[in-house]
C-alpha cells in the first residue's frame, strides 16, 4: 500500500463512490493503470492510499466474507 496525492484534477481519474454512501462516511475508488486508488469523499484533493489489483480483489472478498465485522 502506498500513499499518493492522486486528486482528479491533475489526472484525470474517474472517481467512484458507492450507490449506498450518503451519511458521509464513504470513500471513492479509482483505477489508475497497475492499481486501485482510494480516498475520503469529503477530502477528494486530499491523499489516497494505492493497492495493487491483488490486495484490493482480498480485500473485497473478505468484505463480502463478513472478515472485518465485529462481533460483540
Amino acid at each position: 500500500m502506498t500513499q499518493n496525492n492522486l486528486s482528479d484534477n491533475d489526472n484525470g481519474l474517474n472517481w467512484k463512490k458507492s450507490s449506498y454512501s450518503g451519511n458521509g462516511n464513504c470513500v471513492e475508488v479509482a483505477k489508475p493503470p497497475a492499481a486501485v486508488a482510494v480516498r475520503d469523499s469529503k477530502d477528494p484533493g486530499g491523499p489516497a492510499l494505492s493497492f495493487t489489483p491483488d490486495a484490493w480483489t482480498a480485500f473485497i472478498a473478505g468484505v463480502n466474507d463478513g472478515a472485518f465485522e465485529q462481533h460483540r
